[in-house]
């Protein structure tokens, strides 16, 4: 897969891409795009992510003292001059000189990718207010995704086990075609359906629990309760408020106990009659938006 760097700062910006030739298989290359801005291009850098050992420099004008990644000194494994500072005769039509849309295509004397964990550019005639740089770029973490959950509790009241007495669970079956059971789309769901419920609207919602199912020998259902957001005083504000408040947990560690890799899913804990006198509106699909 290749890897991707950006590095931005005021007038310019840019997306190095490297990657492994698909026509020359065991050669390597980089793209380096501008997006805003030009720069020439003298030197490029790049290493592993282990700091250890003695650091390449090409030294001179070209050198890349001082340039540091995340207030570390970068150990860089390799450094490749591409032309001297100055556009010279050539000026513009340089060909390092790279300006907005415009890509030039650096080869690599790597054997993997895996030798490319931060890659540094040392580029004069630029347009940012210094007209040089010594940019250090390591690749974008990947995004994790959001936890998604089978079933969802909203609890209007709260009984002295800790059960919901009274409440909503909603099933990941109950939101529209095509969303997963992330809470986020839990929420927006609920407050669409009862946001004009003066007894069940978000700001009635006293807790909100979470369960993971799992199947014991007989084929029954097991619930076990993952974790439990609670209202602040005053109760939830609105949807956002909510949700902000399941992201505070997550961030505190709310799912750290939960095994990596295991499915999430939600189960409704406590066995509850249903109430008699459920709306129209409370039947949104029948037997799977149960109220407690």
């Amino acid at each position: 897969m290749p890897k991707t760097f950006t590095y931005q700062e005021e007038g310019l910006s840019y997306t190095v891409v490297v990657y492994e030739d698909p026509d020359n298989p065991g050669n390597f290359m980089a793209d380096i795009t501008v997006d805003e801005g030009a720069m020439d291009v003298n030197a490029i850098y790049f290493g592993d992510d282990d700091f250890s050992g003695d650091s390449e420099s090409l030294g001179g004008p070209l050198n890349m003292n001082g340039a540091r990644l995340d207030g570390e000194d970068v150990q860089w494994d390799s450094a490749e001059q591409l032309s001297r500072p100055g556009l010279g005769p050539e000026g513009t039509d340089k060909a390092t000189y790279v300006s907005s849309g415009e890509t030039l295509t650096v080869g690599l004397d790597i054997e993997s990718l895996d030798e490319i964990d931060v890659f540094g550019i040392r580029a004069t005639s630029t347009t940012t207010p210094e007209g040089s740089i010594k940019a250090v770029s390591d690749e974008p973490e990947e995004p994790e995704d959001d936890p998604t959950f089978d079933k969802v509790g909203f609890g209007i009241e709260i009984g002295d086990n800790g059960g919901i007495e009274n409440g909503v669970f909603v099933r990941e079956e109950n939101l529209p075609e095509g969303e997963e059971g992330t809470f986020e789309n839990y929420v927006n769901f609920y407050d669409s359906q009862f946001g004009d419920d003066e007894d069940y609207n978000i700001t009635q919602v006293e807790s909100v629990i979470f369960y993971q199912l799992t199947i014991d020998g007989n084929g029954l259902e097991i619930p076990q309760e993952l974790f439990r957001i609670d209202a602040p005083e005053g109760g939830f504000e609105d949807a956002d408020d909510m949700i902000a408040t399941y992201d505070e947990a997550i961030a505190n560690g709310a799912l750290d106990e939960v095994d990596e890799g295991s499915e999430l899913m939600a189960a409704l804990s406590y066995e509850a009659d249903f109430v008699d006198d459920v709306s129209e509106e409370e039947e949104i699909v029948e037997d799977d938006l149960a109220f407690a």
